[in-house]
C-alpha cells in the first residue's frame, strides 16, 4: 500500500519538510490547477460553445493568457526546491569537491540575483498598472492588478525562496552536513533526476 501523510495525502506528493518548501509545493499545485480550470476548462467550453452556437461564451483566449503568466510565477519557487532549474553541469564531476561546492554556491547565488530583479521590476508593472488603473482592452475590461498581482506574489515568493536556499546550505556545509547541502543546492546526479521522476531504481518494486 503507497504510504500516507498526517494530511491523508500520499508521502510523496506532501514529504515532510520545511514549511517554506511546502508553502512552494502548495504554490505549484495552484499553479497546475490554474492550467486546468483557467485554461484547458475555459478553452474547452469556448470550443463547445462555438460548435454549438457559434459564438464563444466565454473570452478564454485573454483569461488563459492571464492564466497561463499566474502559473508560470506560482510554480516557480518550486523550480529552486525540487531543484528543476536548468544548469549546466557537465564538467562538475570532474573537479575537486572545494571547487565544486564553490561552483554550486555561485550558481544558486547566480539564481537569486535573477529572482530578485524579476520581482523588483515586476512590482514596478504592478504598481504602474494600480497607479493608472490600466485595464484590458477586451469586453472583459480586467483590471491588471488582478492577473499581475497573482504573477507577482509567485515571483516575490520565487525570490524569497531563491534567497533562502543558499542560506539554508550554507548553515548545513558549517555544520559538515554535505548531504544536507548536496540536497538544497548541489548538483543532481544521473541516479538522482531518475529518481526525482518517480522512476524506481533497478530492481527496486513498484508500490501499489
Amino acid at each position: 500500500m503507497t504510504e500516507t501523510t498526517r494530511e491523508g495525502l500520499p508521502e510523496h506528493l506532501l514529504p515532510d519538510e520545511p514549511l517554506p518548501q511546502r508553502i512552494s509545493r502548495v504554490l505549484a499545485w495552484a499553479a497546475g490547477a490554474i492550467i486546468l480550470f483557467g485554461c484547458a476548462g475555459l478553452i474547452t467550453i469556448d470550443v463547445v460553445t462555438r460548435y454549438f452556437f457559434k459564438r464563444g461564451m466565454v473570452e478564454s483566449f485573454e483569461i488563459s493568457g492571464y492564466a497561463l503568466a499566474a502559473c508560470i510565477g506560482l510554480g516557480m519557487a518550486f523550480t529552486v526546491t525540487s531543484k528543476s532549474n536548468i544548469r549546466v553541469d557537465i564538467l562538475l564531476d570532474s573537479l575537486p569537491d572545494p571547487i565544486r561546492i564553490a561552483c554550486d554556491i555561485l550558481a544558486s547565488l547566480a539564481l537569486a540575483l535573477i529572482a530578485v530583479a524579476l520581482a523588483w521590476h515586476s512590482f514596478g508593472t504592478l504598481q504602474q498598472s494600480w497607479a493608472m488603473g490600466a485595464k484590458s482592452v477586451s469586453t472583459l475590461q480586467t483590471p491588471m492588478i488582478l492577473p499581475q498581482g497573482i504573477w507577482w506574489v509567485g515571483l516575490f515568493w520565487f525570490a524569497a525562496m531563491a534567497v533562502l536556499i543558499p542560506f539554508q546550505a550554507l548553515a548545513r556545509l558549517m555544520r559538515r552536513e554535505r548531504g544536507g547541502f548536496n540536497h538544497l543546492i548541489g548538483s543532481l546526479r544521473v541516479v538522482e533526476e531518475i529518481e526525482q521522476a518517480g522512476v524506481p531504481a533497478s530492481g527496486e518494486k513498484v508500490q501499489p
